[in-house]
């Protein structure tokens, strides 16, 4: 609901209107001292109580607005309409000056939260491409830097874009420079997030952000910190931010996205290129050293350790077919577990947490499903059955969730820069519930992500950065 007759409120705005549960009633002027806009704010942002007051100018296409705001009760809205509640967001400032953007993709939907991994810039820019939400901020010098991570949220072609204010009173709350600006298409620069998703809140929060290529997060067994790969090498993080320290992994330069750690965290295995340019897998001790060569044959692609240690689990193309294997992590005899169907694809092999099943992905039924079969090779289940297709499950420690990744149905294999989900299923079978919609695919949660406790996993997500 809203109440949006008064007077327009003076360029670069259109319209001022209050909005939520109760919109009725005056508005508190819209007014400017000493160069700033005060906007009055009289009720909570969200919420079946909300009433907040909100300026705007209906825009279309690629659009930013720009801004210098205070920590708390304003910040940058967009809107499907004047309506409440409807498709929105709204970037702003909490106290220490942490920009974080906050998204509804439907009405009644969870309220969502990307929490940036910077904080001290005032001015803060949203921006709209398609249907993708992001964050930049600028310093002292005018710069824009992307927050990094993104959401999407359905929005129409027009859209209601401006500056909210929420629990401020008559007094108001001030900002400064309202500046609307026309994206045009990404840069080809691309930054890459290193995010943690709250599975209670389905908050998420950069850890890491940069413009050099990253990819699948592992998650320490002490909580501590997360590894990933770039470049050929492996790097650790503390799950607090700061710098990546480089892990040691001898002669394999060439480490792919497929790598993971031991139950006791002791070893990591990795999947590497270098000895024969094809991927072999090895493992070495996860502080670093020397790797150790497990599979005599290649390709391999480590996905998967039993909860005992004892066993690794691994995709891998043998005589023409791939399929799931699994073998002594010391090193041995192979086993094959599946056959993948002619053509096809058997990948992503995960243990449940008692070790009772390897959870893989097959597009044996001509899509891409998430299946599950007795380590032996038999029981073999299908679990998910829908339309889209489905990538890399991982249970959850404590035996309660398989986390995995969504494309759409014309999306074929699992390329890098696409609409992607991050859905939950309950291990006990039912619907999936989405916890994050974003640009990834590739790269975002190849491997085992979740932390000790089961409470949250680690992923990344990408964005090609538009040009103001």
């Amino acid at each position: 609901m809203s109440d949006s007759t008064p007077t327009s409120p003076g360029e670069p705005f259109e319209g001022h209107a209050i909005l939520g549960s109760n919109p009725s009633g005056e508005h508190p002027a819209l007014r400017r001292d000493a160069g700033r806009w005060i906007l009055p704010g009289s009720g909570p942002l969200w919420g079946a109580d909300a009433r907040f007051q909100f300026v705007w100018k209906k825009v279309s296409g690629d659009v930013s607005l720009a801004a210098t705001l205070p920590e708390g009760e304003v910040g940058l809205m967009i809107r499907a309409s004047l309506d409440a509640p409807c498709p929105s967001a709204v970037a702003l400032l909490v106290p220490g000056g942490r920009p974080v953007l906050q998204t509804c993709d439907s009405p009644g939907a969870d309220r969502r939260e990307l929490v940036a991994s910077t904080a001290g810039h005032r001015r803060i820019r949203l921006e709209r491409c398609g249907d993708y939400l992001s964050m930049s901020t600028a310093g002292a010098n005018g710069a824009w830097e992307a927050t990094g991570g993104s959401v999407r949220v359905p929005l129409p072609e027009s859209v209601y874009l401006g500056v909210a204010a929420w629990d401020c009173g008559a007094s108001g709350a001030g900002f400064e420079e309202p500046v609307y600006s026309a994206l045009a298409p990404g840069s080809g620069r691309m930054v890459c997030a290193l995010e943690i998703l709250e599975l209670a809140t389905l908050r998420r929060s950069i850890v890491y952000r940069t413009e050099q290529h990253i990819e699948a997060p592992n998650w320490s067994r002490d909580g501590a910190s997360l590894i990933f790969n770039g470049g050929g090498r492996l790097y650790r993080i503390s799950t607090d931010g700061g710098a990546p320290q480089p892990i040691d992994t001898g002669f394999a330069t060439r480490c792919n996205n497929d790598h993971g750690l031991s139950p006791d965290g002791s070893l990591i295995a990795i999947s590497d290129h270098t000895e024969e340019d094809r991927s072999l897998i090895y493992v070495l001790p996860s502080a670093g050293g020397a790797p150790r060569r497990i599979t005599r044959n290649g390709p391999s692609y480590w996905h998967g350790w039993s909860p005992d240690g004892r066993t690794l689990a691994y995709c891998a193309q043998r005589d023409g077919a791939f399929g799931i294997f699994t073998i002594p992590a010391g090193g041995g005899e192979e086993t094959r577990v599946t056959t993948a169907a002619p053509g096809g694809l058997d990948d992503g092999p995960d243990y449940s947490p008692n070790g009772a099943w390897i959870y893989f992905n097959s597009d044996r039924t001509g899509r891409m499903q998430i299946w599950r079969v007795r380590p032996d090779g038999s029981e073999l289940e299908q679990v998910t059955f829908d339309d889209a297709n489905n990538w890399f499950a991982h249970p959850s420690p404590d035996g309660r969730h398989v986390v995995l990744l969504t494309y759409g149905a014309d999306v074929t294999g699992h390329p890098p820069n696409k609409d992607v989900s991050l859905r939950a299923l309950p291990a006990v079978g039912g619907n999936p519930r989405v916890l994050a919609r974003f640009f990834g695919g590739q790269g975002t949660i190849n491997v085992p992500s979740w932390s000790p406790d089961a409470k949250r996993f680690a992923f990344v997500s990408y964005q090609l950065l538009p040009t103001a």
